[in-house]
């Protein structure tokens, strides 16, 4: 992780299409893990954030129909990866059937991201996924 202790905090934004915003989100983001050091020190972790960034990116694209905006933001703490997208209502954890090709999204994101929470707007709504680096002592459950 950057140690730098001068670089206080630093984000970056980007909108994905419905087509094919996806893979340009996972390509998008990785680029900014690696512009902090992150593929470099912690792979395990850019995995676990480029999963949240698809499945959350998907999220927006199925059950929005939704162009996605996504947000990184760097605190010096914690990596914030924010999905906004013009859906109304709270997204659910459901419990997909073995089955069923689709619906483990949110459940992806609790298991991954050190906290996660949904906040709603007039506009729509925003989940963000927190991930602490991996040289924190103390991970938190959402």
């Amino acid at each position: 992780m950057p140690d730098d202790m001068s670089l206080r905090a630093v984000g970056w934004a980007q909108s994905f299409p419905v087509s094919g915003g996806v893979r340009a989100g996972r390509h998008w983001a990785r680029e900014h893990l690696d512009a902090l050091g992150w593929t470099t020190e912690a792979p395990d972790t850019v995995d676990s954030v480029l999963l949240t960034v698809s499945e959350l990116i998907t999220n927006a694209h199925v059950h929005a129909r939704s162009t996605a905006q996504l947000i990184l933001t760097w605190d010096s703490l914690c990596l914030h990866v924010s999905v906004h997208d013009s859906g109304s209502g709270q997204p659910v954890v459901r419990t997909a059937g073995d089955s069923e090709p689709s619906g483990r999204g949110l459940a992806i994101v609790h298991a991954l991201a050190d906290s996660y929470e949904t906040r709603t707007q007039s506009d729509g709504k925003t989940v963000i996924a927190c991930f602490y680096p991996p040289d924190r002592p103390v991970r938190h459950e959402a």
